[in-house]
């Protein structure tokens, strides 16, 4: 936490000099954390600093030479896209867990072992990071980090980033109620049988092909008729 009450501190090194902004500790952390999209309100004061617990400023020149700009929200931006922002031990600790479940979240929906063409369970996917000692950011969102996840635990399991298209044929009575599950998943192409069923070609993550099967099903009754393309 900063040493200045009541705002956080978010600093970038950048062409061999520093530049921090004052931001809002609530607005700015679900700002850089991704929870909030708007900018407005997260800049507590139109100013970037050398150093802000002194109070040095940086002159216009050294921020046009640094960012190519002068506009001081666009440079505030980059800094709290690329800085490192000085939050608390336990606001870390909480982001960091956050983070690494949700990178083995999705690891496990969109990769597969390549022998059998079956997902990883979460629990052997964390095992091997953890055995890799893979280094988690808790800044990065869990889409950047999930490939360095992969490439990092390759070596321990075999596992690939894999989709899958399937071609799905489910009974007219069922159609209206299961084309809204089949939207969400991606619907490819489709098109309505004489008899009224629905004929469609969905493309999804191959880890997730069991819950997708699952819904289906339920959906209609096992009378759901698939097949791998």
């Amino acid at each position: 936490m900063s040493q200045i009450e009541g705002v956080l501190i978010c600093r970038l090194e950048k062409a061999g000099e520093k530049f921090e902004i004052l931001i809002d500790p609530k607005k700015g952390y679900d700002y850089k954390v991704g929870k909030r999209s708007d900018f407005s309100n997260v800049l507590m004061i139109d100013e970037v600093f050398k150093d802000a617990n002194k109070g040095e400023r940086h002159t216009s020149s050294s921020l046009k030479k640094a960012f190519q700009t002068e506009d001081m929200i666009e440079i505030a931006k980059i800094i709290m896209k690329d800085g490192d922002l000085q939050i608390t031990t336990d606001q870390k600790r909480k982001l960091l867990e956050e983070k690494k479940a949700k990178i083995i979240e999705l690891i496990a929906k969109n990769a597969i072992d390549p022998r059998n063409k079956a997902p990883h369970p979460p629990i052997r996917i964390q095992n091997a990071l953890e055995q890799v000692r893979f280094h988690f950011d808790a800044f990065k969102t869990p889409e950047e980090q999930m490939e360095l996840a992969i490439d990092a635990i390759r070596e321990l399991i075999p596992i690939s980033l894999e989709k899958m298209k399937i071609a799905v044929k489910i009974p007219a009575e069922f159609a209206s109620r299961s084309y809204g599950a089949l939207k969400e998943y991606g619907i490819k192409k489709e098109e309505y049988g004489n008899d009224g069923s629905l004929i469609a070609m969905i493309e999804i993550p191959a880890g997730i092909q069991g819950e997708f099967y699952d819904r289906l099903n339920k959906l209609t009754s096992g009378r759901v008729q698939t097949k791998v393309l």
